[in-house]
């Protein structure tokens, strides 16, 4: 059989970027665990993003991941192309008096320190969020009194078909933890906006927001994260922990003791030791407070052939 990745070569000759058919993504998650990429696509620029779209088969499923920090992938590993934005068209920091462009494969603590040294307020929150631009635009992602809503302006991406498009704030949809905007585009880069202000002050409030997310969360273990959106009107850690989580383990996996909404890989844990502790912390929840805990690290890819 022919093989996806020379499939695609065949449709798109003219790919600049890195195509690697079973391509490891354990190492490219946060959590180190999960299954291999079909085909791992790497663009060169957008222009390269819009070809191999525009060329691939519209059956053959598209995924994108960032920086893997909020991820787990599945043992079973991804079907379909896996699309990895990276390099200086992706990974750009741009300042024009109080916006700042910036590739969605920029980590936002990158963002929040561009934002710093120009004397930029309002986006020192990114310093405290272990992601990139893009995640954070599909998620909406906030932490220490800001969220992404607050200071986006407009974001482009890339369609299915391989169009260009852009998205100003009313089209993102922004909700808590969520956007609205088509499932289907690979954002590229997004322009924010900040407010003038000191630049020893804004540095302060990142050192303070850098102390406060070490002193708190598991930052040195091997985690996605928080794990469970915070439900209307409590906190998803209390409600963990008042359900008798923290600690509880499975396989490799653990409750973080040091925050409860967090869960760790102690060391050999598979996706499934993962995902499946989290699922018994929902359960357990449900159980004791009546309310159904929502992810927040997104789970993509398909189990292995052992679990089905």
């Amino acid at each position: 059989m022919t093989h996806l990745s020379d499939k695609i070569r065949a449709a798109a000759p003219s790919l600049r970027g890195r195509l690697v058919a079973g391509a490891s993504l354990a190492d490219l998650t946060w959590f180190r665990v999960g299954g291999p990429a079909e085909v791992l696509f790497t663009p060169a620029d957008e222009e390269d993003l819009a070809t191999l779209l525009a060329a691939l088969d519209p059956a053959v499923p598209v995924t994108v991941i960032g920086l893997g920090s909020n991820l787990i992938v599945r043992d079973g590993g991804i079907p379909g192309v896996t699309v990895r934005l990276g390099g200086k068209a992706f990974g750009s920091v741009a300042i024009d008096g109080e916006t700042i462009r910036a590739g969605t494969a920029v980590p936002d603590m990158r963002l929040a320190k561009a934002a710093a040294e120009a004397s930029l307020d309002g986006l020192a929150f990114y310093r405290g969020i272990p992601g990139s631009v893009g995640g954070a635009l599909r998620m909406n992602a906030g932490a220490h009194g800001g969220e992404t809503t607050g200071v986006f302006v407009e974001a482009r991406g890339i369609d299915r078909a391989g169009n260009l498009r852009t998205f100003d704030h009313g089209q993102m949809g922004f909700s808590y933890r969520h956007c609205s905007a088509p499932e289907d585009v690979i954002f590229t880069q997004a322009l924010f906006r900040g407010r003038p202000g000191e630049r020893a002050a804004i540095e302060a409030e990142m050192e303070r927001v850098t102390a406060a997310r070490e002193a708190a969360q598991p930052i040195r273990e091997r985690t996605g994260g928080s794990t469970f959106a915070n439900p209307e009107g409590g906190k998803a850690w209390q409600l963990i922990d008042a359900a008798g989580c923290r600690g509880l383990a499975r396989g490799g996996a653990q409750v973080s003791e040091m925050h409860c909404n967090f869960l760790i890989n102690r060391g050999g844990a598979t996706a499934a030791d993962i995902e499946g502790l989290g699922e018994e912390v929902r359960r357990r929840v449900r159980e004791t407070s009546g309310v159904e805990l929502r992810w927040e690290i997104r789970r993509i890819g398909v189990p292995s052939s052992a679990e089905s």
